[in-house]
């Protein structure tokens, strides 16, 4: 009964949040497509990295790769070039992974249901939501970290990954999945956010329990919402992302890898995060240099 009662009232969050978003919808290049394949590149570049850094990557990656057959036809270096600077390879490698089962299972197409979706590598249930949101304007609930925060503060109440997906699910206005999910990202993303939420502004603060209870925020703990990020200075991830980067422009010999990461006093650091590229398939070994897959 709780959850029913609640989703009775956040529902009321809809036609003022629908108001206020509809006429400002920010202007992405991939909110101007319903290809599917092109909505599935948007969200796999977009996790986890600022939006301004995705939009000229999307736009030379579908150039290069328009298809799923012609992704899955590429090697693994040719989209690591053009993913240099997005971070997190590894979601390269399962978009890459992903094709190429489209190819093997779907004639070549990325897959419509949540089902065949979620069993592509790397796809969980987010980016299958979002494909089918974004591209087929399906009614579900897209629950990215924006929109897990905003149901959290209105809600007052740190939510589990179920319950956050049933409200966000229970809430999406009748034949407008794409609209609704838009404009709860934008709102959470300029309005809602996680360090400076604007709640005097508010269209919806007499809505929130958060703004009129006070107490602990219940975001950070929600699942779904984002965490802080480690250090990136001087991490594991800055060294894998200098050699990956060299190995653009050419092999390097295994000799001159710790020089290359910058981490020449730390031989054994430098021989752990080596091995963890080559056994994730982000960098290949040959005789006695490293080269790109």
């Amino acid at each position: 009964m709780g959850s029913i009662n609640a989703i009775v009232e956040i529902v009321e969050i809809v036609d003022p949040l629908l108001g206020w978003g509809l006429p400002q919808l920010r202007d992405f290049p991939w909110r101007q497509t319903n290809n599917r394949w092109h909505v599935l590149v948007s969200e796999v570049m977009s996790q986890q990295t600022q939006v301004h850094r995705v939009v000229p990557k999307f736009n030379l990656f579908l150039e290069q790769f328009p298809t799923p057959a012609i992704c899955a036809g590429a090697s693994l270096g040719e989209l690591l070039e053009i993913w240099q600077g997005l971070g997190y390879p590894r979601r390269c490698r399962n978009l890459h992974e992903a094709a190429k089962v489209m190819v093997l299972r779907h004639n070549g197409e990325v897959p419509a249901t949540l089902e065949e979706l979620v069993a592509l590598p790397g796809v969980g249930d987010y980016t299958a939501r979002a494909v089918m949101a974004f591209a087929d304007h399906a009614d579900v609930g897209v629950v990215d970290t924006n929109v897990a925060r905003v149901l959290a503060r209105v809600q007052n109440k740190v939510l589990g990954k179920k319950e956050v997906q049933l409200i966000a699910d229970a809430i999406v206005p009748e034949g407008l999945g794409w609209e609704w999910n838009q404009v709860m990202m934008d709102f959470g993303a300029t309005v809602c956010s996680a360090r400076a939420p604007k709640c005097a502004s508010c269209i919806i603060n007499n809505h929130c329990s958060w703004r009129k209870l006070g107490g602990d925020d219940p975001a950070p703990a929600t699942a779904g919402t984002s965490k802080p990020q480690s250090r990136f200075e001087g991490s594991d991830r800055q060294a894998r992302g200098k050699l990956m980067k060299a190995l653009v422009s050419g092999a390097v010999r295994i000799s001159d890898a710790a020089k290359v990461m910058g981490i020449t006093e730390y031989q054994e650091r430098s021989d752990v995060i080596v091995q963890s590229l080559l056994e994730d398939g982000l960098i290949a070994q040959v005789n006695g240099w490293y080269q790109q897959p």
